[in-house]
C-alpha cells in the first residue's frame, strides 16, 4: 500500500511494484483491511500515523533522498527499512522478501 507517499514518486515505485507482482493500493479514502508493506514518507507525522494505523504490517519509509540521517531517524519512529529513488526491481524484490516473507515466516510459525 502507498500511504500518502508523493505522487512524483509514487509512480515510479508503483511500477517497480507492479513488475514484482504486487498489487498496489493507494491510501486514498477508505484503508483496506490488511496491506502487507505500506510505504510512506519520511515525514513525521505521516510516519507516525501509518504505524498506528498498520501496527502488525512493516512500514516502509520513502525518500526522496538517500540520507543515512533519515533512515536512522525513520527506523527510530519505527519503520521497518527505508528506500528512495532511482527504484531498482531487486532494491524492491528485496524489501518484499525480507519484510513481507519474515512476517509470512512468523504467522506460520
Amino acid at each position: 500500500m502507498l500511504f500518502s507517499v508523493d505522487p512524483s514518486l509514487a509512480g515510479s515505485l508503483e511500477s517497480v511494484l507492479t513488475h514484482c507482482g504486487c498489487q498496489v493500493e493507494p491510501a486514498s479514502g477508505g484503508m483496506p483491511e490488511r496491506a502487507d508493506i505500506v510505504f510512506c514518507p519520511s515525514a513525521r507525522p505521516l510516519l507516525r500515523r501509518a504505524l498506528s494505523l498498520f501496527p502488525q504490517t512493516p512500514v516502509i519509509v520513502v525518500s526522496r533522498l538517500p540520507e543515512v540521517d533519515g533512515w536512522l531517524d525513520a527506523l527510530e519512529e519505527g519503520a521497518a527499512d527505508y528506500c528512495a529513488p532511482p527504484f531498482e526491481t531487486i532494491q524492491i524484490r528485496w524489501l518484499l522478501e525480507t519484510h513481507a516473507g519474515a512476517k509470512q515466516s512468523m504467522a506460520a510459525a
